[in-house]
């Protein structure tokens, strides 16, 4: 019996088998297949241009989805009719969320609020990462940890969860381990929130978001770029070489700063800006916690950062930055730091090095001889993230690749691994790992590098959800071992993983893996999927595995996987 209510808190006396599932907001892919199977009819291929404009005007809310089917079904389907229709849904939809902003009201929790509040700092149908999302309400202290081995960061995670479980933020894409990656609030809770947000001047919002912003004496808490793709300043500030947007930002900073309006300042996110020039004084902004450089280019950072005393969160991926300075180890409140990997970025260190005892993310770091690992990095025991790429002449680097294994052997709070052993030229070079069953929270890895150990496949923690192996030169079929993991879901096995000409999936193998690729794997000439096996598998992906020439008869016949092939075989 399936028994469904619009009511969160169930009788106490009644007796359930599972736990209630609340009706999340639908992804964008999952709100146009319900519109598309409630419309009932056949859409002309000139309507499909409306596919991203319906699935945002319903903000995943199915009965909204259905309701404006409904509606279209009865309109000729043509772009002027079906336009119309979707732009007055767009503005007269808030009776649809009534149930929605009533559980806020009665349900929510204020800290809870004030994080669904934070959605109105971002333009409307703004696709969010999660991690800049949980890290920046870490920043502006909107959670609080409840327990002694709880951090802010698991305390903002579980308030997203939350939030979307109950059908009041919108899943937009999900990570394989489960984990949330992209979110979005729904239009029309956006412009509600946003009129209470302006009323009880929570955020200090600007309605007009063109550059000439004027500073007053107001002490500032936040800077953050979030301007509309639609704004007329936008193509400035992330523009290009000719439109110098790194000048003005940085000559905007400075004056800010002088002037002691930023003095005060938690946030400074400049994700996506172009270049900005990051003036030497930004050092006085000792209460800043979050430093977003994201997808910048920058090529430097002025060494005063170090100065940075309460920064939590430093962000330089996709940066051109390839070099920091070891006082950055000063910044004691330090937790994430996110560098490039392309760019090489080292880390610049002293033997007596204090480093932060709360450090949990580092990530994009460059390892060579001569950076100091063994009584150096490896006094970083928090970690829960680690990204290496090692690279050295040949043979010259046993002693650091044993520092970083026996490293990682006590990190016992790890959940994403990522290593890269490579050479001058970018080519896989051994790597010898030891067992990681003891690993008990580790989800993710991903391992470039000739395995000297192939018996380490047998020996990953039961917890591992995604795994990616290239370059690996196993000469063994892998999936022998790797099929019992009952946690995998995704499993990618890239250029030269497996060098064996034939591979098989044994009955009741991969029980929970939804996503395989196999990536030119080109000595692969056969692969038997006996029956019951990979009975989860919805995703498949082969690319230039050219002596591949038919795919396994018992996948064939699956009605529910999505296969793709790269070339097509003949």
């Amino acid at each position: 019996m399936i028994l469904t209510s619009c009511k969160t808190r169930l009788p106490i006396n009644l007796k359930m088998k599972s736990d209630p599932q609340p009706l999340r907001l639908r992804t964008d892919e999952e709100s146009w297949a319900l519109f598309t199977h409630a419309l009932n009819m056949s859409i002309p291929p000139e309507l499909f241009k409306l596919k991203d404009e319906i699935a945002k005007t319903c903000g995943g809310l199915p009965l909204l989805i259905v309701k404006l089917a409904e509606e279209l079904s009865h309109k000729a389907a043509t772009i002027e009719d079906w336009s119309t229709v979707v732009q007055y849904f767009h503005n007269d939809q808030q009776q649809l969320w009534s149930n929605t902003l009533y559980k806020i009201h009665k349900d929510l929790s204020l800290y809870m609020r004030r994080c669904l509040f934070y959605f109105t700092l971002f333009p409307r149908d703004f696709d969010i990462p999660a991690r800049r999302l949980t890290a920046l309400w870490v920043a502006e202290d909107l959670v609080q940890p409840e327990g002694n081995n709880e951090t802010p960061g698991d305390v903002a995670e579980r308030c997203l969860n939350l939030l979307i479980a109950q059908g009041m933020v919108q899943l937009i894409k999900k990570k394989l381990n489960g984990n949330v990656k992209m979110v979005r609030l729904p239009d029309a809770l956006r412009q509600y929130w946003l009129s209470k947000a302006h009323q009880a001047t929570f955020h200090g919002v600007r309605t007009n978001t063109r550059s000439e912003l004027s500073l007053g004496t107001n002490k500032i808490r936040r800077l953050i770029d979030h301007l509309d793709k639609e704004d007329i300043s936008f193509h400035h500030i992330h523009g290009d070489y000719e439109s110098k947007p790194g000048e003005e930002v940085g000559n905007f900073l400075h004056h800010g700063i002088s002037s002691g309006c930023f003095l005060m300042l938690l946030v400074l996110d400049l994700e996506n800006v172009f270049r900005p020039k990051l003036p030497e004084a930004i050092g006085k902004l000792t209460q800043l916690r979050y430093l977003g450089l994201r997808s910048t280019f920058l090529e430097t950072v002025p060494s005063s950062i170090s100065k940075l005393q309460n920064l939590q969160t430093l962000d330089m991926k996709h940066t051109s930055i390839n070099a920091l300075p070891s006082s950055i180890w000063k910044l004691q409140k330090l937790q994430h730091l996110y560098l490039t990997e392309s760019s090489r970025s080292k880390l610049n260190l002293q033997h007596d090095t204090n480093f932060p005892t709360i450090f949990q993310m580092l990530c994009g770091v460059f390892v060579d001889e001569e950076t100091p690992i063994r009584d150096g990095l490896d006094k970083l025991l928090s970690i829960r993230k680690l990204g290496l790429t090692m690279s050295h002449k040949q043979g010259v680097m046993s002693l650091q690749q044993q520092a970083v294994v026996d490293w990682v052997l006590k990190l016992n709070q790890l959940r994403s691994l990522r290593l890269k052993f490579i050479d001058g030229n970018n080519q896989p070079l051994e790597l010898e790992l030891k067992p990681l069953v003891s690993h008990v929270n580790l989800s993710y890895i991903y391992f470039l590098g000739r395995l000297r150990n192939p018996s380490i496949l047998s020996q990953f923690p039961y917890s591992l959800i995604d795994l990616t192996l290239s370059g690996s030169g196993l000469v063994k079929d892998p999936m022998q071992s790797l099929e019992k993991l009952p946690s995998l879901r995704s499993l990618k096995l890239l250029a030269k993983s497996y060098l064996g000409t034939k591979m098989v999936c044994s009955l009741g193998g991969f029980s929970q893996l939804q996503v395989l690729k196999l990536w030119k794997l080109e000595q692969l000439e056969e692969w038997d999927v006996e029956k019951g096996a990979l009975q989860a598998l919805r995703d498949l992906e082969i690319r230039f595995c050219t002596s591949l020439k038919t795919l396994p008869a018992e996948l064939k016949a699956r009605t529910l996987l999505k296969i793709e092939v790269k070339p097509a075989m003949v």
